[in-house]
């Protein structure tokens, strides 16, 4: 999976899940993104509140479901409800390498050591090491972080794989479908199994 720039953009973003599957269900019958973008603004096809969220919201998914192969879509059509959710994860996780690295780290670091527990303490921790590591990361203010983090636990709970408990959340180790597990394998994406699954 190729690593991006560290990027504090998803603050302004959603999970966006029935936007992700309505993007896919076009692209399968044979629609060119060109003429997704010219749907979203002419029908606002999101259902968004004003021109300018829909096309933040048409950018965003389309770059999320470029991010993977396009064999993925019959697999992501025939699916259940709860693989095509890890799909459209998989698919920020691919466009978001700083979010990438929240669940790799923070998400599989705890199915690891047998913790099934998120708390408000490993999110801030994460982003104190990033800011270390990170000249950029370093330069963002606690308001940001601070927003950061309720996105990704925003974007993991609507994913399934976190309740939504105020203070500590509880983590649902996923079992993967077959048939998305192999397709991760066929396309390099290994480190993907890993990070959901918690495997070493």
């Amino acid at each position: 999976m190729e690593r991006k720039e560290y990027s504090a953009g998803a603050v302004k973003l959603s999970f966006w899940f029935m936007e992700f599957r309505k993007v896919v269900e076009l692209r399968s019958q044979g629609k060119a993104y060109e003429e997704i973008k010219q749907l979203s603004q002419d029908e606002n096809l999101f259902a968004a509140p004003t021109p300018a969220r829909a096309k933040q919201i048409c950018s965003t998914v389309t770059t999320r479901v470029q991010s993977l192969d396009d064999s993925f879509y019959p697999v992501f059509s025939e699916g259940d409800l709860s693989t095509q959710k890890l799909f459209a994860l998989t698919a920020v996780m691919a466009s978001d390498t700083l979010f990438f690295d929240f669940i790799y780290e923070v998400i599989r670091g705890k199915l690891i050591i047998g913790s099934n527990e998120l708390a408000d303490s490993d999110v801030r921790i994460f982003f104190k090491n990033k800011q270390l590591q990170n000249e950029k990361v370093a330069g963002w203010t606690d308001a940001t972080l601070t927003r950061l983090g309720r996105c990704y636990k925003t974007m993991l709970y609507e994913a399934g794989i976190t309740d939504k408990a105020k203070e500590t959340r509880r983590i649902f180790r996923p079992i993967l479908d077959p048939m998305f597990e192999r397709w991760l394998h066929e396309h390099d994406m290994k480190i993907v199994i890993k990070a959901l699954t918690g495997v070493r």
